[in-house]
């Protein structure tokens, strides 16, 4: 019966050592490609993680089939373990739905913004990255929009940083056209669920209350979240606009959002 068993096993072998192969292949390579050019997070990690191990796996098909051939134990964990992944990865494609729903829904219905909250991404070397100048053009092109509109640049100081991401954002609109005295610095935020709190206190000090319309600047993948937790920090009406991001990095961003919003929702951001 055990030879029956290992030499089934074997004989689909071919073809899933192949298909593991190539999507290991196409995996690793993604993660290697985006850590040359910059980005490196857990939504760039964990790809090339789940790559290596399908490349593994291949390598080592036979012995595995060995393994789990040996015992009726050892061929339920590794179905179990099949099945918890398929499962995992069709949670992943609910919410990547999600996420492009979302999008399609972010063009900005205010008729008379009052604020525009700017969310930071990061500056490394004190400069704004690709995806910040993204956010920031976004914004600049609504702060024309509303003329009369306050503009919030919210991002505080990165780890091991010396300058404070919102005056860079700061530096960036106020080189591009945007009157110095329409802008509000928020530089001491760290998160989403700070942004949005400490924006908020800043804008009353301005004589905008929760409840005027706001319009959210994030990018797209993160502009679901972003708008739940302003919500969840008071504001009443909130708008988003998203800022697209880069094919090349999409759907790692993605996957990366994936995990912040189960942590956001641990940790009760909205």
């Amino acid at each position: 019966m055990a030879r029956t068993t290992t030499h089934g096993m074997k004989a689909g072998a071919p073809w899933r050592r192949i298909g593991l192969a190539l999507a290991g292949a196409l995996l690793l390579g993604d993660t290697i490609a985006l850590m040359l050019t910059g980005p490196f997070n857990f939504g760039v990690a964990l790809p090339g993680a789940i790559g290596a191990a399908c490349l593994a796996l291949s390598w080592r098909w036979e012995a595995v089939a060995q393994w789990r051939a040996a015992s009726v134990g050892r061929r339920w964990i590794w179905r179990a373990g099949w099945t918890a992944f398929a499962v995992w990865l069709a949670t992943v494609a609910a919410f990547f739905y999600l996420i492009h729903r979302g999008i399609a829904e972010s063009a900005p219905k205010a008729t008379a913004a009052r604020a525009i909250i700017i969310l930071g991404s990061g500056t490394p070397h004190c400069i704004a990255s690709p995806t910040l100048v993204a956010r920031l053009d976004a914004g600049m092109a609504l702060a024309r929009q509303w003329p009369a509109a306050w503009v919030v640049v919210s991002g505080g100081q990165d780890f091991l940083r010396e300058c404070r991401e919102a005056d860079v954002m700061a530096d960036y609109l106020t080189a591009h056209g945007l009157a110095a005295d329409r802008l509000i610095r928020e530089n001491r935020s760290t998160s989403t669920e700070e942004n949005m709190r400490f924006s908020r206190r800043l804008l009353e000090q301005q004589g905008v209350s929760a409840a005027d319309p706001l319009i959210v600047v994030t990018s797209d993948f993160h502009l679901m979240r972003a708008k739940r937790i302003a919500r969840k920090a008071g504001f009443g009406k909130v708008f988003g606009v998203g800022a697209e991001t880069p094919l090349y990095l999409r759907f790692n961003a993605w996957l990366r959002e994936y995990f912040a919003a189960i942590s956001s929702w641990i940790l009760r951001e909205y």
